[in-house]
């Protein structure tokens, strides 16, 4: 019986211990700079989304959030460094897309997300639009579906590179339909934005926040915004179901990931600072003028989201005949 006993106080004694040292963890958490690797070139969405929430961060939590941009390989280079990186909670990552697209872009990767990354919450959103060039002659993505059954291989549409996420919303809407259009990629938005404006392309895919000024200005043409609901700055332009599209649902997604094996005090504080953050009005207004949404989870449900938006893309990739690289 008084082994019983002790056994008991002892296992009590040890809960009691583990409960206090991840208190104190959490308590203690961040004691120095905390690096957030931003994995696509300066200037771009993943780069400005990052650097306001990193200030923010940076503010409540007392310890600098220092950005670093570790551009290349479709972000793969900075997502490897942070996979590798000691799980201590000093290193995390700004991803977007192409964490659930490259898995089924590249033949080989030098990391394994599912492994090697943990989701701590996704951050933002950036809606996409279809726009045509102004002597394409359609006024909705109805009247374009239907030109493009009219004439087979005639039309072309412009992308940011293959396998990019206007890439394959373009290639979804192609495949739904079995159209017969000729994907023109380019080397970023910018060049496949200028494409477009000149007519060397007939249509194309392309994040909202760009958008803007080209349809405000009268220099693309609005076809359809490809999101559940529509855009505030864009409320003239149906959605992609307003036009009889079901589903055709695709964002321009960010969330916050760390190594795995980092403690679990840490990731639930870094999500409880990112909730704040990004519930406070002056990173609401920062990032609404770029045309970013914030968006939040819990780390469960990122994880959830990645793996269905691997799922989809990987159908996409699939289907488009896209062949690894």
């Amino acid at each position: 019986m008084n082994r019983v006993r002790r056994f008991v106080a002892a296992m009590l004694g040890f809960m009691v211990c583990a409960l206090v040292s991840g208190t104190a963890l959490a308590q203690a958490y961040p004691a120095r700079a905390i690096r957030m690797i931003l994995p696509f070139p300066p200037g771009g969405p993943t780069d400005i989304t990052g650097r306001a929430i990193a200030q923010r961060l940076s503010e409540q939590m007392g310890q600098s959030v220092v950005p670093d941009n570790r551009p290349g390989a479709a972000g793969n280079i900075g997502l490897e460094l942070a996979a590798k990186a000691p799980p201590d909670g000093y290193t995390i990552v700004l991803t977007a897309p192409p964490i659930a697209i490259s898995p089924s872009l590249y033949k080989k990767l030098n990391y394994d997300a599912r492994k090697e990354l943990a989701p701590i919450s996704l951050v933002a959103e950036i809606q996409n639009i279809i726009v045509s060039h102004n002597s394409v002659p359609v006024k909705n993505l109805k009247e374009l579906i239907q030109l493009a059954r009219r004439n087979p291989g005639k039309l072309n549409f412009s992308s940011s590179g293959a396998g990019s996420t206007n890439h394959l919303a373009s290639e979804l809407l192609k495949g739904r339909y079995k159209l017969d259009m000729v994907h023109v990629p380019f080397k970023g938005s910018g060049p496949a934005l200028v494409a477009l404006m000149s007519g060397q392309v007939d249509w194309g895919t392309m994040a909202v926040p760009g958008a803007i000024p080209l349809v405000k200005a009268g220099r693309v043409r609005a076809l359809a915004v490809l999101s559940e609901k529509r855009v505030p700055a864009l409320p003239q332009v149906p959605t992609a179901v307003e036009s009889g599209v079901d589903g055709f649902v695709v964002s321009i997604w960010y969330g916050l990931l760390a190594p795995a094996g980092t403690p679990r005090e840490v990731i639930t504080r870094l999500n409880s600072e990112i909730h704040k953050a990004l519930a406070s009005a002056d990173l609401k207004e920062r990032l609404a003028a770029s045309g970013v949404e914030p968006l939040t989870s819990t780390p469960e449900q990122f994880v959830n989201h990645i793996r269905s938006e691997t799922v989809r893309y990987a159908k996409i990739i699939k289907d488009a005949g896209i062949k690894p690289q």
